[in-house]
């Protein structure tokens, strides 16, 4: 079993800058692929981005392409969300989430359904 707490949310303007933090705890971090995903208000939980156990592998929602990336410190039981370029449809709450890694099959890191540790979240928010 895994514990995740996320961090770095926080207000920032249009076009600027944030990086969300993910620590795990528990069992070796290198068994999961990792997660982010999102959710605004009324809206379904929605995928943004994945990356495999060694951090070769990664995985984007198009609405985040080129503007956000996800990578990986196995040593510090960590993975991160850059987030660049921010709109005001990325405000969320932001959720990282773990599974026991296993075949990379792109369909299947993008549901929830997937990942059976979820964190408690981090808010986001844009201003236009």
């Amino acid at each position: 079993q895994v514990q995740l707490v996320e961090s770095g949310g926080g207000l920032v303007q249009a076009g600027g800058s944030l990086r969300l933090s993910c620590q795990a705890s528990g069992r070796t971090f290198s068994s999961y692929d990792m997660a982010w995903f999102r959710q605004a208000p009324g809206k379904e939980r929605e995928f943004v981005a994945a990356i495999g156990w060694s951090g070769g592998t990664t995985e984007y929602v198009d609405s985040v392409k080129g503007r956000f990336t996800i990578s990986r410190d196995n040593a510090k039981n960590t993975v991160y969300l850059q987030m660049n370029s921010l709109k005001f449809e990325d405000t969320a709450v932001y959720y990282c989430a773990a599974k026991i890694r296993g075949p990379w099959i792109g369909r299947q890191q993008a549901r929830p359904a997937s990942y059976a540790y979820w964190g408690q979240g981090t808010q986001v928010t844009v201003s236009s």
